[in-house]
Order: C-alpha cells, then sequence, then structure tokens
C-alpha cells in the first residue's frame, strides 16, 4: 500500500480559513459605532459634612468639603486618556464642538472633574496648541443650575409622591427584613457617632452614608480614624450605604420609584440617541459630569445594578451602533474598576448589543409621559388660572347681589314718598 499524500487537503484548508477570515473582517467592518452617551461619577474628593464626634474639622481639608481633591483630577484624567484610546477610530484627533458636549451639575468637584477629563481626552495637538508649554486647551462644560437639574443631581427634589415612597419604603417588609440584622451594630453606631439611633435606622436621611463617606475619605487621605472604626465597622458600615442606596430609588415598588427618578435621565439618553439615529449631522459624543446617586438611579432604572456603591470616576456608557443589516443596537459598558475593561452589562430581557427598538420597548416602564403629575405636584398656573375664574364668578355674583338690593332699596324709596305725599 503506497503513502497518501495530502497537498491538495492543505491547500483547501489554508484556502478556507482565509475565506472565513476574510468574512469576519467584512462582519466587523460593517458594524459602524455611530453615537456614545458617557455617564461618570466626579472624581476623589474631600468629605461632605463630618458627624458630630469626628475627630477633623472642614478647616483641616485645603479646600475645604465637598472638593476635588488631586487623586481625583487624576482619576478623571486617566478616564480622559482611556477614552481617547477607545475611541480613537471614532473620535476626532482634535476637539470638534459639532461633535462633542459635555454637560455638568452645579458643583465644584463634578465642573472640575469635567475639566480634567477633557485634558486627558483632547490634548491639543498641531494647530490647536497655543501655548507650546502647556498641552491643554479649554473646552466649553454647559453646567445645570440647581434650579434646573431635571437631569443629573438625583433624587430629583420636589415630587411629593416620591417623599411618599420614601416613608413607605422604611415600614415595608422588603426594607425592614434588610435593616433587622443590623439592628445592634446601629445602636452601637449612634454612641459612637453621636447620632440620634432613630435617624440612623431612616438610611434615606443619608446620615449613616455621609459617615461611611467621611471615615472613607479620611482614610484615603490618611487621616487618623477614631478607635472605634475598625476594619470590621467600616466593612459594616458600606454594606449599609449601598442599602441607603439601593432603597433610595429601589427595594420597594422599584419601577415606580424609578419612573420618577432613574427612568427620566434614561429617557434624555434614549432620546439623544433616537435623534442620532434621525439627524443627518449627529454629534459623536454626550458626556454627563455627575455623581454615585446619578450613576446608582441609572443602574438601578435599568434593573442593572451591581449592588455596590459606583466608585470616584466610576462611568457608565451606552454605545449606539449601526449592524450590517442597517439596523441599530445599543451596548452598555460599565467601567469602575481601572485594572479591568469596562464590564459588557445586559438589558434584563435582551441580547447584550440590544435592538434599538426592542431597547426602548423594555424600558418603556420607567418612562413618564407628565412627571409632574405623577409626582402628585399642581399645575400652578391652572391653579392660577381656577383661582382667577372663582375670583370672576364670585365677584359678579357680588355685583348682581348689590344690584338686587340696589333696586329693592329703589322701590322703598318710591313707596315711602307716594306715603309722604
Amino acid at each position: 500500500m503506497g503513502v497518501i499524500q495530502l497537498p491538495n487537503f492543505s491547500r483547501i484548508l489554508c484556502f478556507s480559513f482565509h475565506i472565513i477570515l476574510i468574512l469576519l473582517q467584512q462582519t466587523t467592518a460593517a458594524r459602524e459605532l455611530k453615537f456614545v452617551v458617557v455617564l461618570f461619577r466626579h472624581g476623589d474628593r474631600t468629605p461632605i459634612v463630618n458627624f458630630p464626634t469626628d475627630l477633623h474639622k472642614e478647616s483641616e481639608w485645603p479646600q475645604g468639603f465637598g472638593q476635588l481633591t488631586k487623586t481625583g483630577m487624576q482619576q478623571l484624567f486617566e478616564l480622559g486618556q482611556y477614552m481617547r484610546k477607545r475611541y480613537s477610530s471614532f473620535l476626532n484627533s482634535t476637539y470638534n464642538r459639532q461633535e462633542f458636549y459635555i454637560q455638568s451639575t452645579d458643583y465644584d468637584r463634578t465642573i472640575m472633574s469635567a475639566q480634567s477629563y477633557l485634558s486627558g481626552l483632547f490634548p491639543p495637538t498641531s494647530s490647536q496648541i497655543w501655548n507650546p508649554e502647556l498641552l491643554w486647551q479649554p473646552i466649553p462644560v454647559h453646567i445645570f443650575q440647581k434650579t434646573t437639574e431635571q437631569r443629573l443631581n438625583f433624587p430629583l427634589p420636589n415630587c411629593p409622591r416620591f417623599d411618599e415612597l420614601q416613608h413607605e419604603t422604611q415600614t415595608s417588609k422588603e426594607f425592614q427584613n434588610r435593616i433587622q440584622p443590623y439592628m445592634d451594630f446601629l445602636q452601637t453606631m449612634a454612641v459612637n457617632t453621636g447620632f440620634e439611633l432613630n435617624h440612623l435606622k431612616i438610611l434615606d436621611n443619608f446620615q449613616l452614608w455621609n459617615t461611611y463617606d467621611t471615615l472613607h475619605c479620611e482614610g484615603i487621605h490618611n487621616y487618623t480614624l477614631p478607635a472605634w472604626a475598625t476594619e470590621d465597622v467600616i466593612n459594616k458600615m458600606e454594606k449599609l450605604a449601598e442599602l441607603s442606596l439601593l432603597s433610595l430609588f429601589g427595594v420597594y415598588k422599584t419601577e415606580e420609584k424609578s419612573r420618577l427618578q432613574g427612568g427620566v435621565l434614561v429617557n434624555i439618553i434614549l432620546n439623544s440617541v433616537k435623534q442620532a439615529v434621525n439627524s443627518s449631522a449627529p454629534r459623536k459624543m454626550d458626556v454627563y459630569s455627575a455623581h454615585d446617586t446619578t450613576v446608582g438611579a441609572l443602574q438601578i432604572a435599568l434593573n442593572i445594578f451591581n449592588g455596590k456603591l459606583p466608585p470616584y470616576a466610576a462611568c457608565q456608557f451606552f454605545e449606539l451602533y449601526k449592524e450590517s443589516n442597517g439596523q441599530y443596537s445599543i451596548e452598555m459598558h460599565y467601567r469602575n474598576d481601572t485594572s479591568k475593561d469596562p464590564y459588557l452589562l445586559t438589558l434584563p430581557g435582551c441580547t447584550s448589543s440590544c435592538p434599538l427598538e426592542k431597547f426602548a420597548e423594555l424600558v418603556s416602564p420607567v418612562i413618564t409621559e407628565n412627571w409632574s403629575k405623577e409626582c402628585g405636584k399642581k399645575d400652578k398656573m391652572k391653579d392660577i388660572f381656577i383661582g382667577f375664574n372663582v375670583a370672576v364668578g364670585l365677584l359678579s355674583i357680588f355685583n348682581l347681589g348689590l344690584l338686587y338690593l340696589l333696586y329693592h332699596y329703589g322701590l322703598c324709596r318710591r313707596r315711602n314718598n307716594y306715603q309722604d305725599i
């Protein structure tokens, strides 16, 4: 029996692999990124407040409470550099105001975080260099005024129904089952922090969350912690802070809460995506600089929340793709660890690359058409209009009554005159 030669088979195999590689490259090339929405939390900052027994006062922090630190600046600069690398073939290498728009809440730390992010994302090159010794360029950060921050500063204020839901949450079975294991710990914490126990048990007033945050900030910056703030205590406080965030926007009647809170931002992002699809010259990227509660409210509304407090510079982003078949899809990614690639998230009920129409359908339960009405807020203009009509009506009745009295008074005068004659 002779030896079987397989040169033709090898050629066929190599040729097949070559064809498959070409097809894969064509498929990949056919999928095109069209638009990106980015939401990030500000960078490392000083504490927001101190607790009654805190060892450190605001004057010990160089810029006071709630301010971005140099570490925070570096975190957002690094995030900007990461985004520059990730979208190097999508974004212009130079800043173009027609393609890019960034907004921030009206807080020093979020505005400065946005500026730090931009310095990493758009370092000036070629003609944009205005000072050879300073590779930085000014880029406008658009600010939401605190009176109109209806998008980013959660929980959104002036919503009576949401306030009712918070009170209901405190007495709900779902919340009580979660808080009961910590009751002895909370009693100890009341003694240690100087807060009243009843206030600590109501997690939505932020006292415990803020206390954990203060100790967390002090620990990062090597401030002396109180003796009772052991690692075990800090860990328990972190768990309760996570429960605070979760119960604020979820745990009880999550869908209704989301309609009044995170769903507002979901709707804004969805509308931006739809506009990018329908516009002949859409922007390439919208960016929001905000807070941990912003990220949390959004993720809870989308049912993609991992239960953890969003760390400094945590970034949630949405990518809009035009698929090879001409349809559009959305991918969600979450970057909360600089040592790892962002997590690819999946909207429940869909695939990780979710068709836009399906995405819109799945998020529709948390989107409201009339936020003020669902919040139980009265329409002031309507009240004014009704009040005006009532006033006019009462005035008309008064005038009719006055005319009636004057008429009868006149009749009485005539009769008296006749009697005198």
